[in-house]
Order: C-alpha cells, then structure tokens, then sequence
C-alpha cells in the first residue's frame, strides 16, 4: 500500500512540469503502463488529475484547489512566533512581525525585549511605510509597476535627518533591498532606535511577511545591531521553511512549551 501510495504521489510533480502521456508516466514511475494507468485513473477519480482530449494528463482543479485553500488558512504567526520567542530569547531585543494589509503594513506580533527600555510599537499598528525596515521587505517584493505607482502616491514625511526623502530614493532603497534580501532602519523613524530585518517567504518565494529586531541606541549602537542579521536571516528562513512545507515544525523539548 505505502509503495502504492508513494507512486500515485510521484505522479503530481510530474505533471507540475507540464501535461504527460501513460507512458511517460510509466517511464518515470518505472512501472508498467497498466499500473501507471490505475494510478491515473484513481487520481483522476479524486479531481487531482485531468486528462485531455489528446490523451495527455495534467494537474486537476480539485488539487489547486486544495493548495489554495491551504495557503489561504495558514496563519503566519501562529507559524512564527516560537521562532520569535527564541530570537528574542537569544539577543534580548524586541522582535516584530509584520505583513501588508492593502494600503498599510502592520505589526502583528511583537516580542518585548529584555531591557527596561521599551519600544512604543504595538500589535495592529501601522508601521511608517517609507523608513520601517519591514515596510521595505514588503514593499520591495510588489512587482515594479506597482512599486513605481505605491512610490508616486506616497508623502515622505522627514521624521529625522536620516529619513526616505522622495519618491525617487525610496525606489532606490527598495532595489536595493530586492537585490540584498534584508533591510534596516538605521535611526529613519527615530534617531535613537535602528533596526534589522529579514523576509518570510512562501512556497513560491513571495514575501509574505517580514520580521524584524530592534533595539535603542543606549542599549546597543547600530553597528553591534548590525552583528545579529545573519541570526535574523536564519530565523526568518526557518519560518519560511517552516510556512511553505519545505521543513517540518521543530519539536519542543521535553518539558518546555512555547506559549503566545
């Protein structure tokens, strides 16, 4: 059965390349075209496979369906937060998670930091679109046309002297976190605060949210900041994996929970 199983699966990234004939599928499973023909048949039954007029199959409708039902029912952040947690745990700063919501980005999980100096940012607030770091990652993964008219529409209000002047830097800014792969706020929003962040991706490598760590300058400058992206990366592409199949959840110790 778990043979039988395994082959029908081995079917469907096949015709995720493109529609095949029995016998390709035959040649790739390495069976018999009478067994592969069983197999087609059964995953046709299901709406996972179609077969056209010219005898070829392809992937069926009720299995798209399926995956976009799927991505449209998980939830980032229950993904997300353990992984926040630990960050948190690891450098002490406050952690952000945030995605973009029509017109806005906003924060939808914070993790405190340790220090007594806190951040005002809170769960459900929108972020300053054109110096947050995360507004950068988000921003940045809109195809061009887009960026191009998000830019347009926006004012650029100079919070400090560090801030996105006009539209035509701000598009600088976003090429270049397109092209890096992270952003940072270094003192944009408030002189005193700076920021490091990283993306969180899907299945297709679009950017679905964005995470951050910041942290005041009395408590670390922005260049010791600065030393905490590669951990920030790697725990943005554990939530990636983690969001998009490709790695499974890790498993909680013995005794310990991570709790929201």
């Amino acid at each position: 059965m778990s043979q039988t199983v395994d082959r029908a699966l081995s079917i469907l990234p096949l015709l995720a390349e493109g529609p095949a004939d029995l016998g390709r599928v035959a040649d790739t499973l390495g069976v018999h075209k009478s067994t592969a023909l069983r197999l087609l048949r059964t995953l046709h039954e299901h709406g996972f496979v179609y077969r056209q007029s010219d005898q070829r199959y392809r992937l069926g409708a009720r299995l798209i369906s399926l995956a976009q039902e799927a991505m449209e029912n998980l939830d980032v952040r229950e993904i997300a937060h353990p992984h926040l947690v630990r960050l948190n745990e690891s450098c002490g700063h406050t952690v952000h998670l945030a995605v973009h919501e029509e017109d806005e980005v906003l924060y939808i999980d914070k993790v405190e930091s340790r220090y007594p100096v806190r951040m005002y940012s809170r769960i459900g607030k929108p972020v300053a679109l054109t110096v947050a770091a995360v507004a950068k990652l988000l921003l940045a993964d809109l195809p061009g046309p887009e960026r191009r008219a998000l830019a347009d529409s926006l004012d650029y209000p100079l919070y400090t002297a560090r801030s996105t002047p006009d539209s035509a830097a701000f598009l600088r800014e976003l090429d270049k976190v397109r092209e890096q792969g992270w952003a940072t706020d270094l003192g944009g929003h408030e002189e005193s605060i700076n920021c490091v962040a990283a993306p969180i991706r899907d299945a297709a490598g679009r950017v679905v949210a964005a995470m951050s760590v910041s942290a005041p300058n009395v408590v670390v400058t922005a260049d010791e900041l600065l030393t905490l992206l590669p951990l920030v990366r790697r725990t943005a592409d554990a939530i990636s994996g983690e969001y998009s199949g490709r790695t499974p959840a890790p498993t909680p110790a013995p005794g310990k929970e991570v709790t929201a």
